[in-house]
């Protein structure tokens, strides 16, 4: 598996800021090093991971599997991490020094399942062949971080716990995994993707009677016969468990943040990026990071000891580019010829790692177009479940906070918003109604499944290179001008045509236009028949024309570029740009509504 983006390419006109400068420019101080823990800090050695090595870790949309991973890219001593025989869609980042990564074999030496690889089975996975016929190595023990600590759980014993996806809620939960000094809280009588993995300092665990003491609320386990009179006593009787005791309980004081303080943190919402970051708010376990420099609509609640966070000069420390606040002086706005979107350099893409750079708002994490909706998969392991590849801002209202132990809920006052996680979600109700596990996303448009389907043409097979290859070039900016005069070439009755000028355009016109591109005169009837005129058209997604009006994929090519150039066609005035971003989010609710709506349904039981 090849490096997509290099630490050179992501650190462009970054060498010339200074962190001291720009501190001594905001009047601003740094968090001081003593706030963060080990797992924040630098780590005591380099990493010695290279590309293409195996080794076993978790899956964090799953907490309680252990998959076959390959090491799919390396910036300073941070892994991208490929699960293998599934889309780079689920890869994600770790530390180096991540307790979920292991060594390969050490789920057989410790009596941990080890999910193989899509298309292998659990009984003939044998990892020397394997490393055989694919003709990789695996990342020596060495390198990674040993652990010996316990703690005082034991599988099987029960506890309190609060759902990390709907935090206003403490529910009876037990112990499905230990090690070393950490275990896997799992949620009675629910699916492993609410569970996680803490230690025995967690403001979210508290022993078994804990919510009677405090006088909250204990959600019973999904499928109790009688939730509201849940009893203890007897749920132990009837599981032939035990409590999990006491003095397992160790309570971590609260983090040392103050508001102001700068520190560097992950992009939540493109985690190949750290940036020059701000504590904004505080509670006692978390804190609100601010990314300097972007909208506060991109801030974020996060734990104070997530590994995601590090002290000013990690990044330079060890190798891992620092992404500046956009309009830090001397540094010039980043160009943008790149990504229509303020502040944005194009590097990353909404949909993952699948893509590592994009060219138009419609792949940009940051664009307003991406920033109202949620950007799902289907889970990787089948069913009818989907996961949330993107985070969405929501709304949250109320004051509600656990007294004397616990963690308090975040609250935002009326107006304000809450950037939530990665991973799947489900709604407060939902957790408390639904008699079985379902998510029922919004999403977003998909790409083109270019591997299922051929190129049939060669023109078609340059539109498919100036439109889906442009962004993953290690270059994407010096190739996006080559990339449109590939498009006005190939398609002269585009060019200069502007997108509110297609707004207006009726039915007949649309049908017109199609029936003009080479080789879809046979789709200009489709779009007859569909009543697609102007607005419509320019709100058609790859996958509205491929899977939805089942055109085939030449002349979908064409039609979908002929919508990008509409929509990038420099006219000279930012209004058309805005009208056209605000025309997208309020009209497309309106074109294909019930189409879209079958289709996702179609999508998520396939």
């Amino acid at each position: 598996m090849k490096n997509k983006v290099s630490s050179t390419q992501v650190s462009v006109r970054r060498r010339s800021w200074s962190w001291q400068n720009y501190l001594n420019l905001q009047r601003a101080e740094a968090a001081p090093l003593s706030l963060f823990t080990q797992s924040q800090c630098v780590p005591s050695r380099r990493t010695g991971f290279k590309v293409g090595m195996k080794l076993e870790g978790i899956d964090p949309l799953h907490p309680s599997m252990f998959c076959v991973l390959t090491v799919a890219e390396v910036i300073g001593c941070r892994l991208r991490l490929h699960i293998d025989g599934y889309s780079e869609c689920y890869d994600f980042w770790v530390n180096a020094d991540s307790a979920d990564i292991r060594p390969i074999g050490w789920c057989h030496d410790n009596n941990h399942k080890l999910h193989p690889p899509k298309g292998y089975s659990e009984t003939d996975f044998d990892w020397q062949l394997y490393l055989q016929s694919t003709g990789s190595q695996a990342a020596p023990s060495t390198m990674f971080t040993c652990r010996t600590a316990g703690c005082g759980f034991s599988i099987g014993m029960k506890l309190e716990a609060v759902d990390r996806k709907n935090p206003g809620l403490v529910c009876v939960a037990s112990v499905a995994d230990v090690i070393d000094d950490r275990f896997l809280v799992h949620f009675d009588n629910w699916d492993d993707s609410y569970d996680y993995w803490c230690d025995s300092s967690s403001p979210y665990i508290h022993p078994v009677g804990w919510c009677e003491e405090q006088g909250r609320p204990l959600t019973a386990p999904q499928g109790h016969p009688n939730p509201e009179n849940f009893l203890w006593d007897e749920y132990l009787q009837e599981t032939v468990s035990t409590a999990a005791p006491s003095s397992a309980f160790n309570l971590r004081a609260p983090h040392g943040f103050q508001v102001n303080q700068r520190l560097e943190a992950v992009d939540r919402r493109n985690p190949m990026l750290i940036r020059v970051a701000t504590i904004t708010d505080t509670e006692d376990y978390r804190v609100k990071v601010h990314y300097d420099g972007w909208s506060e609509q991109f801030d974020v609640w996060c734990d104070g000891d997530l590994c995601d966070l590090h002290p000013v000069g990690w990044c330079q420390r060890t190798g891992h580019p620092l992404e500046p606040p956009p309009d830090s002086p001397p540094l010039p706005p980043p160009s943008q010829g790149v990504c229509p979107t303020a502040g944005c350099r194009g590097v990353g893409h909404i949909k993952g790692a699948k893509y590592t750079g994009h060219h138009s708002a419609f792949g940009c994490p940051y664009s307003d177009i991406n920033m109202r909706k949620e950007v799902v998969l289907p889970d990787r392991l089948g069913g009818e479940r989907v996961i949330t590849l993107v985070p969405v801002t929501l709304h949250q209202h109320g004051n509600q906070s656990d007294s004397k132990r616990g963690v308090q809920v975040k609250t935002e006052s009326r107006g304000e918003t809450l950037l939530l996680p990665l991973g799947k979600r489900r709604r407060l109700t939902d957790r408390l109604s639904q008699p079985t596990k379902f998510i029922h996303l919004k999403k977003e448009e998909e790409g083109l499944n270019l591997r299922r389907l051929s190129p049939e043409s060669s023109l078609q097979a340059i539109l498919h290179q100036s439109v889906f290859l442009s962004a993953m070039s290690a270059q994407p900016g010096r190739d996006l001008s080559f990339c449109w005069e590939q498009h006005r070439k190939l398609l002269p009755g585009v060019a200069g045509v502007h997108a509110d000028t297609v707004q207006q355009w009726s039915v007949h016109q649309v049908s017109e236009f199609v029936e003009s591109l080479p080789g879809c005169e046979e789709q200009a009837k489709q779009f007859r028949d569909e009543q697609i005129d102007g607005r419509a058209f320019l709100l058609l997604t790859q996958r509205d024309i491929v899977r939805i009006m089942s055109i085939k994929l030449g002349p979908a090519l064409k039609i979908y570029n002929s919508i990008l150039m509409f929509k990038h066609t420099k006219d000279g005035s930012q209004s058309h740009a805005q009208d056209r971003s605000q025309s997208h989010s309020q009209d497309r609710s309106q074109s294909h509504t019930i189409d879209r709506s079958q289709s996702q349904d179609e999508d998520i039981h396939t």
